[in-house]
């Protein structure tokens, strides 16, 4: 089934009911446009910003235990208040 939308002067476009429920959208959500090739592809985005988000991915494969955890979060708080 095709589904047709007509973009406004400030580049808005309604989606389709039918297709917000199938993608699970709800007002305020955010969408992402991915370009593959010759195609467009709208998908929810899932991308949550967090103030810990830059530190993503820091550890790798990281094995350690719990306490090695917890003294590696204490140094990036202290130092993360250093610079405020």
């Amino acid at each position: 089934m095709r589904y047709s939308s007509t973009i406004s002067s400030k580049g808005q476009v309604t989606v389709p009911q039918e297709i917000r429920i199938r993608l699970g959208l709800n007002t305020g959500d955010r969408v992402e446009f991915v370009v593959e090739g010759e195609q467009t592809i709208m998908r929810p985005s899932r991308f949550t910003s967090s103030k810990f988000d830059k530190y993503k991915g820091a550890l790798g494969t990281f094995r350690g235990g719990e306490k090695q955890i917890n003294s590696w979060l204490r140094n990036l708080r202290a130092e993360e208040r250093r610079r405020k």
